[in-house]
């Protein structure tokens, strides 16, 4: 394969040209899919590709950002203008722990164009840098955010604010222990206090794994899973919280007020799930041009587990169970697992006074391919679903630029093809293409 590997970046920006590559995507002749190479990525696990990337791409004004390992376990970064096929990328001095698909990197970048990056984490030190100048790709040195609860970090996320802000939302503490931390960033001020130490309370007997999005009025949506120990199989129930003020003060959906830290007995229960269902942690949340919450996720209410849908409608909550999986399987245990399917993401779009609900996944019964379902309410009694490749990816799970959605409608997926061995294990690989693919929604679902 012809292109440029991590041996010949060595720490300098280097242009990667896309054309010589070849494709694994479906219908690029008739663009309704382009795709472009970044760069060649770690691939002996799924660390580059796990769902909880927040974010793994985005986009500030007209200015895409990319971040991944590279096959030598350092932190890459890229970036181009919208529309352009090449990439500027560089390659940091700073590398992650690769061997721990949890220890992935989150980029976000704030009003001015500074990007923000935290990574390597599974209860570990807090590693986080920045930008020296806007727009740029060569980071500073690690800093910490605000010093408190900084010790035992996972699961790091950043969210864009209207105006330019950050929030930063992570676990203290491990598995079935921690406490969620929400720290926010002044774009102005170039400072990070912190918001909550502890929003939401296990109680030192559960931990909530959460998913969260921010709507275009700046309404911050939270919803979670409670699990009670470190077996993914004590996953139960979803709640959900909302914030109108940038994360200071917390509601119900209903408009009452949370008294802080949330806990079990005081959550919100968009959805009541027993433990043993097979829910799966940590998935996807968007909202709809109202502000209606929607999350995406899986479980099975007999043998097969489902992608399931759980929404607000502006009154109550309600669920759509997708009904198109044959396959059983069962979830248990520890570490990154190897599953079947993919964790899914959901894009919430409008069509008239209709809702158009876009599911991604990847599911074993496809061929591991990547592939969307297409839901229309109301008036949709069946899902459409289609691949986006025409080759398996195995482990990848889907991402997106959820600011470009959000500003635009517009789809583009960070895409590879990644191996994961069942609790923690690393495969022996070579890298594979980084790619960014963007997909036109409308042509894509044309007869």
């Amino acid at each position: 394969m012809t292109g440029i590997t991590t041996k010949n970046i060595n720490r300098k920006l280097v242009f990667i040209t896309p054309l010589v590559l070849f494709s694994f995507f479906v219908s690029p002749a008739q663009k309704k899919i382009r795709e472009t190479t970044v760069g060649e990525g770690w691939a002996n696990n799924s660390i580059n590709a796990v769902i909880f990337r927040k974010n793994a791409l985005t986009t500030h004004k007209t200015t895409q950002f990319i971040a991944y390992y590279n096959a030598e376990g350092f932190l890459t970064l890229g970036k181009r203008k919208l529309g352009d096929t090449d990439w500027k990328v560089k390659q940091t001095p700073y590398r992650g722990n690769t061997a721990d698909a949890h220890n992935s990197i989150s980029i976000a970048a704030d009003g001015e164009g500074y990007l923000h990056l935290a990574w390597d984490h599974h209860n570990t030190p807090l590693r986080y840098a920045r930008s020296k100048v806007p727009f740029g790709l060569e980071l500073g040195e690690e800093i910490p955010m605000t010093g408190k609860e900084e010790q035992k970090v996972t699961y790091p996320e950043f969210y864009a604010l209207p105006g330019g802000n950050l929030l930063f939302f992570y676990r203290s503490g491990s598995s079935g222990r921690g406490n969620m931390v929400v720290n926010a960033y002044n774009s102005a001020k170039k400072e990070w206090v912190q918001r909550h130490g502890n929003l939401i309370d296990g109680e030192g007997q559960r931990s909530a794994y959460w998913q969260a999005c921010v709507d275009k009025e700046g309404t911050i949506h939270l919803s979670w899973v409670w699990r009670e120990t470190w077996d993914v199989s004590s996953n139960h129930d979803l709640c959900y919280a909302r914030s109108r003020d940038g994360g200071i003060s917390w509601e119900r959906s209903t408009g009452e007020k949370y008294s802080l830290p949330i806990t079990a007995a005081t959550a919100e229960y968009a959805w009541k799930i027993p433990e043993g269902s097979g829910l799966i942690n940590q998935t996807t949340m968007a909202s709809d041009k109202r502000g209606n919450p929607y999350i995406a996720t899986y479980w099975k209410e007999k043998d097969i587990p489902q992608y399931q849908i759980v929404y607000n409608n502006g009154t109550r909550w309600k669920n759509i169970t997708t009904k198109f999986r044959s396959t059983p399987f069962d979830l248990g245990g520890g570490g990154t697992k190897s599953i079947p399917i993919s964790r899914p993401q959901l894009l919430v779009g409008s069509e008239g006074r209709k809702t158009r609900l876009y599911l991604l996944f990847r599911d074993a019964e496809r061929g591991n391919k990547a592939a969307m379902a297409r839901f229309t309410l109301p008036g949709d009694d069946n899902w459409v679903i289609k691949d986006l490749t025409s080759v398996s990816l195995i482990q990848w799970e889907p991402l997106y630029d959820t600011e470009l959605w959000k500003s635009r409608e517009e789809l583009h997926l960070f895409v590879q093809k990644v191996e994961q061995i069942d609790g923690e294990g690393v495969a022996n690989t070579q890298a594979t293409p980084v790619k960014v693919v963007e997909v036109s929604l409308r042509k894509f679902y044309e007869k």
